[in-house]
């Protein structure tokens, strides 16, 4: 499971790095992974203190330090 969840964070840093801040279905979409999956991962890198949290409006936007 850590392996997956390891992957994941990955995808999302590349991601991220690639297209700049986004909300979380965006991210689930564009890296093809299951919201469970992508907040596992996100959880992984705000642990590692890799991004950043906003609100635009009414979403939740997640970008990289």
């Amino acid at each position: 499971m850590f392996e997956r969840i390891g992957e994941t964070a990955g995808k999302i840093w590349h991601y991220l790095n690639a297209h700049g801040a986004t909300t979380l279905t965006k991210l689930a979409k564009g890296i093809n992974e299951n919201e469970r999956a992508v907040l596992l991962g996100i959880g992984w890198l705000a642990r590692e203190d890799k991004l950043v949290f906003s609100t635009q409006g009414r979403s939740q936007v997640i970008g990289l330090k």
